[in-house]
């Protein structure tokens, strides 16, 4: 499979103070929310392609979640005129050219096929446990075509403390300090963190947890999440995208080189 990469890292967590330290989070405005990259192109053909061939291993929607995922395919038109697409009527020229047709009954699919951005919805449980002391959110919706080393199906309908790599700890304290970040995400006060490691997985990386390996990957490579946490003002549903650059170690520039070198340790998830 040929290697996609980005040309530069628009952002690298280990280069800002703010966000080399953990837990490394800063505000996001929503029109900085989204981003266009120098491998947008392949990206999304590469999106497009697993869209069509494995629809059921990257997009996964529950019945609570259909308003809150057709009201972010709303906030998502309304932004991409903003990064150089064409809005027109039941279709959207993209940037590289490609145009795709709008299907409002398939909204995450439909945006999976316009951004970068892999997109979660976090929802109150629709299921609740009533024995549970607090309720945690969980994943009611999601269109991810680039996991790094998790599965969407292991994932769905599960906290968010169990996203993005397996927990060894599932602690009470832990889950509540989960659900307190997503309880103070405010309507147009967006959150954002990083993570960087060194990797040379393809982008679409979906491995069961039991599958995971102590094996370090080759340090030719870096792989960085741009996260960020977006409510969604009428739904109330946290949005947690992740955008997903891959560089070569040379690619980076001079300032994101020396700061590597001195915090090395800030590489990791």
């Amino acid at each position: 499979m040929t290697r996609i990469l980005q040309t530069r890292l628009s952002f690298a967590p280990w280069a800002d103070p703010r966000t080399r330290r953990l837990p490394g989070i800063v505000p996001v405005a929503t029109e900085d929310w989204l981003e266009v990259d120098s491998a947008f192109g392949a990206q999304m053909a590469l999106r497009e392609q697993l869209l069509d061939d494995r629809p059921e291993d990257v997009v996964a929607v529950h019945d609570s979640a259909v308003p809150a995922a057709t009201e972010l395919y709303n906030m998502v038109l309304g932004q991409l005129p903003g990064l150089g697409y064409g809005v027109g009527r039941g279709k959207v020229t993209r940037p590289d050219g490609i145009e795709v047709p709008l299907d409002t009954e398939a909204p995450l699919a439909t945006l999976g096929r316009l951004v970068q951005c892999d997109l979660c919805l976090m929802q109150p449980d629709p299921n609740p446990d009533p024995g549970a002391r607090s309720q945690e959110s969980v994943l009611t919706g999601a269109v991810l075509c680039f996991p790094a080393g998790w599965q969407l199906a292991q994932k769905f309908m599960r906290p968010m403390v169990r996203i993005h790599r397996p927990v060894d700890v599932y602690s009470d304290q832990l889950a509540k300090r989960v659900q307190r970040l997503l309880d103070g995400v405010q309507v147009g006060r967006g959150l954002m963190r990083g993570t960087a490691h060194y990797s040379d997985a393809p982008l679409h990386d979906a491995r069961a947890e039991a599958q995971h390996s102590p094996t370090p990957h080759s340090q030719n490579f870096i792989r960085v999440e741009r996260q960020c946490l977006i409510r969604l003002p009428v739904s109330r549903a946290v949005v947690f995208s992740i955008h997903t650059q891959v560089v070569r170690t040379e690619a980076l520039s001079p300032h994101q080189a020396q700061t590597l070198a001195e915090f090395p340790m800030r590489m990791g998830n």
